[in-house]
């Protein structure tokens, strides 16, 4: 399966992360899922909730509240909201304010992964994010001296340094010859994916990733590191929060 196909939707997020707006074809629909044959929905994945928003049809307009993978890719409708018929043309329109936000709190992410690597050497042992609030774990065996301080500092100086956020997508061979490429303590690309994509914030973290990304550094905003805690011997949890 290619990197941008999720069985029969051509996924438009991944090669146009600005993409808010667009046309489809339904496939297959029922309460339970309806599926497009292509859609800029994010369907959620790597910690990234999938996106919300609306089908427009006919003058009728059917929310989306969330994705199921499987086979196929499922757009969730809202309870009780009307479904389109298989064949039918909708306009899909993705939630804007909700999109942008994960998109940069996803990017401050990368930019904390990418800061306690290079400055602690520490591997990411888990994460998940929210509208502009995060977690992620590290292997951490101690906190030093200044430690909260000194990764928020680092964070905020490579979001001013203003860094290009690029992607592209690479053969796995060549994909895992970057160094480093994998950041978590377990690699979560599965051996049956062949090309893998790449988000690069050029000069400071390059992984293989799926989700869904700003432009630059300096479009995440500002990281505030709100706390640390304790996830058993030798693990860390930072909590951040974005900000304007």
């Amino acid at each position: 399966m290619s990197n941008d196909l999720h069985g029969r939707t051509h996924r438009l997020e991944l090669a146009d992360q600005s993409l808010r707006d667009f046309e489809a074809v339904v496939l297959e629909a029922s309460p339970e899922g309806i599926v497009l044959d292509k859609s800029a929905f994010y369907p959620g994945g790597g910690g990234q909730p999938a996106d919300h928003g609306v089908l427009i049809w006919q003058g009728v307009e059917t929310r989306i509240v969330g994705a199921r993978k499987g086979d196929d890719l499922y757009l969730i409708p809202a309870e009780g909201d009307p479904i389109p018929p298989v064949g039918t043309v909708v306009t899909g329109a993705v939630a804007d304010e909700r999109r942008s936000a994960l998109m940069r709190t996803h990017s401050g992410l990368h930019v904390l992964c990418g800061v306690v690597f290079r400055d602690y050497g520490c591997l990411v042992t888990g994460g998940n994010m929210d509208e502009l609030s995060a977690r992620m774990d590290f292997n951490l065996p101690e906190v030093p001296p200044g430690f909260k301080e000194a990764v928020e500092d680092a964070c905020n100086a490579e979001i001013v340094a203003d860094r290009r956020i690029d992607v592209r997508v690479l053969p796995r061979a060549e994909a895992f010859a970057i160094p480093d490429i994998i950041r978590t303590a377990t690699n979560l690309v599965p051996e049956t994916v062949q090309d893998v994509r790449v988000v690069d914030i050029v000069g400071l973290d390059t992984q293989a990733d799926g989700g869904t990304h700003v432009a630059s550094t300096k479009q995440i905003g500002r990281i505030k590191v709100a706390k640390i805690e304790s996830k058993g011997r030798g693990f860390r949890r930072l909590r951040i929060q974005i900000s304007d």
